[in-house]
């Protein structure tokens, strides 16, 4: 059992260049230490603490291939966080909608970004195994919008009509 506290970690913002980096694979080994243990847990907490629905390491300032999608999202198991480690997406079918977007990286401004409705997606879990599924609609946008950051790509650079809105 691991003997871990959760911490809420700062959640870095534009114009840091680590947003705008392409994040290093992690070797499944790596999986198993407790470093990365504690960064699965340290960044669910930040998210959810922050009120997102995902979070990728280069926001919490680590330069890997590691996401976390809330569980209400997940299309495998609503009972817990989706952690994708080296993830790829490949569109399922030609459909793409637009909808607004936001960004704990880029605080207040949203847009509008078009999305593909309807993924494959390939990554490993958190212990290292491979997995694979189909990611329809909302689930499909958020993985698409945490893929991003992990190739580097903030939302800003692909929506229309960013504007501001101040959070009360």
């Amino acid at each position: 059992m691991l003997n871990m506290t959760i911490m809420i970690l700062k959640i870095i913002t534009d114009p840091n260049p680590i947003l705008h980096k392409v994040g290093a694979q992690i070797a499944p080994a790596d999986l198993k230490s407790e470093k990365i243990k504690e960064l699965i847990a340290d960044m669910a907490e930040t998210m959810y603490s922050s009120d997102g629905v995902g979070i990728a390491a280069p926001q919490v300032n680590e330069s890997i291939q590691l996401c976390v999608i809330a569980k209400q999202y997940n299309p495998l198991n609503a009972n817990e966080d989706l952690v994708l480690v080296n993830p790829v997406w490949v569109k399922q079918s030609i459909l793409k909608k637009t909808d607004e977007e936001g960004c704990l990286s880029v605080p207040n401004i949203y847009g509008q970004v078009k999305r593909y409705t309807k993924i494959k997606v390939k990554a490993l879990d958190q212990s290292g195994r491979p997995i694979e599924f189909i990611a329809k609609d909302f689930s499909a946008r958020v993985i698409q919008h945490e893929v991003d950051h992990l190739n580097g790509i903030l939302f800003v650079e692909k929506a229309k009509n960013l504007h501001k809105i101040e959070r009360v």
